[in-house]
This record gives structure tokens, C-alpha cells and sequence, in this order.
């Protein structure tokens, strides 16, 4: 079991930025590949970013590469999504997940774990 649980969502300016931090416990972290979904009210869960166990190899949706980094710290069990230039329709409740998979993938069903999720508003 992996137990997973983010921080870091919040009230924030279209432009402005969050870091939202997705802390692990249980088995072990670093043998697991990393991402963060997203869903906003009455849409499906989205993919937004995701990163190999590694770290060696990322992946990000279309719409937020140049804007959103993610990065793991495998000694902390950590792993991070930086989102710039925020944007009022990124409104939604960010998820981290954790699969055991090889590659990123953008399908929510191949994670395993899922964190209960963060709120991150974008005003205009």
C-alpha cells in the first residue's frame, strides 16, 4: 500500500503561481512512476503531468508544457508539481497518483494509489 497526500492548492490570480507537493508513505516510493491529474466540475479526470521513477523521464499534457515542471526528491518521498502562469479554467481538484508502470502513462486506471486531492482556484 502506498499512502498518498497533497498540499499546497489554494486561492490564486490568473498569472500567478502554486507549487503543490504530493508527500508518500508505505511501500516503496522510489520504485513507482509519479503524476498529477486533474478534474473540474462536471469534466472527466485529466492527465496534467507525470514523472518515471527515476525522474530520469517526464511528461506533460499540451496545454500546461512551458508553464508546469514536475520533480520528485525520492530521499523525502516527495514529489512536486510548479505551475506557472496559472489560468481561471485550471480551476479544479489536483490529484497525485502512483503507479508501477515503466512509462508515464496518461491513463488514470493504470495508477494504483490516488491521493484524496487539493483545490486549486484560478481567479480572473
Amino acid at each position: 500500500q502506498v499512502q498518498l497526500v497533497e498540499s499546497g492548492g489554494g486561492l490564486v490570480q490568473a498569472g500567478g503561481s502554486l507549487r503543490l507537493s504530493c508527500a508518500a508513505s508505505g511501500r516503496t516510493f522510489s520504485s513507482y512512476a509519479m503524476a498529477w491529474f486533474r478534474q473540474a466540475p462536471g469534466k472527466e479526470r485529466e492527465f496534467v503531468a507525470g514523472i518515471s521513477w527515476r525522474g530520469g523521464s517526464t511528461r506533460y499534457a499540451d496545454s500546461v508544457k512551458g508553464r508546469f515542471t514536475i520533480s520528485r526528491d525520492n530521499a523525502k518521498n516527495t514529489v512536486y508539481l510548479q505551475m506557472n502562469s496559472l489560468r481561471p479554467e485550471e480551476t479544479a481538484v489536483y490529484y497525485c497518483a502512483a503507479g508501477s508502470v515503466v512509462s508515464v502513462t496518461t491513463t488514470p486506471k493504470t495508477y494504483d494509489y490516488w491521493g484524496q486531492g487539493t483545490q486549486v482556484t484560478v481567479s480572473s
